[in-house]
């Protein structure tokens, strides 16, 4: 499998992250990455962007520098099962990535699984990232087979293990082989706080195979298959970015 498309990054908005967006945009361009999505953290962690951040992100050109750049977040779900930005603005955005951050206290398997469902089920969540983190149990196949059926995908996070959430590999695989029996739609994402580790999906890809993930699943096969899925999933201002890649 090869990817040149990355869902989930974040820049120095989130301040435990440490580069911009344009650096993002030159180190894409080093290693053929066509596509990105900047999905800066949401205000309920303690170091992550203020509202103001994601309502100014129209100002981001959809194509830097000759690469395709998707105005995003990376939201954080709340005890109440809503998440960390309100719904005008969420409306302007082109990705909302949602999950379970340490801004929520870790509880039990139902809490956690009827607020995954709850976000899923409220129609502005596209991604749910990260979702092997072990800090969190819930029920993992209705987890799935709620995503499936509300078009929510779910992430294969390339830093998981790696960077953070560690010890959650034998989860990921697990999780994985669920979401290729269930069918479910999948994102690959770095998780990248750096552009160095941009399109960094050697440990996602290790999670791919070994949950046998077919590559029909993934999001990321294509700018098409990215784009469409958002479209399918309301996002509507995405034409600049199919007419840079021909679509």
């Amino acid at each position: 499998m090869n990817f040149n498309i990355d869902l989930h990054t974040h820049t120095i908005a989130s301040s435990h992250a440490y580069s911009t967006i344009g650096e993002y945009v030159a180190f894409a361009k080093s290693k053929g990455i066509v596509m990105f999505a900047n999905t800066d953290h949401g205000p309920a962690v303690p170091d992550g962007a203020h509202r103001w951040h994601f309502g100014n992100l129209k100002v981001v050109p959809h194509i830097f520098d000759n690469v395709a750049v998707l105005r995003g977040m990376e939201a954080n779900i709340l005890e109440n099962g809503q998440i960390d930005m309100d719904v005008p603005i969420l409306k302007q955005l082109d990705i909302v990535l949602a999950g379970l951050h340490p801004n929520l206290t870790p509880t039990d398997s139902d809490t956690h699984t009827e607020l995954l469902i709850k976000v899923i089920k409220s129609g502005l969540v596209d991604v749910i990232s990260h979702p092997g983190d072990i800090r969190y149990p819930y029920d993992e196949q209705a987890f799935l087979e709620c995503a499936k059926e509300n078009n929510v995908a779910i992430e294969i996070n390339s830093s998981s293990d790696v960077n953070s959430r560690f010890n959650s590999k034998d989860r990921c695989i697990r999780i994985g082989r669920m979401a290729a029996k269930i069918g479910n739609i999948v994102s690959i994402g770095s998780d990248a706080h750096i552009c160095h580790y941009l399109g960094n999906f050697e440990n996602a890809i290790d999670t791919l195979e070994k949950a046998g993930i077919k590559e029909e699943q993934i999001i990321n096969r294509s700018a098409k298959s990215v784009l469409d899925f958002l479209s399918s999933r309301g996002h509507s201002n995405l034409q600049d970015i199919r007419n840079h890649f021909g679509l």
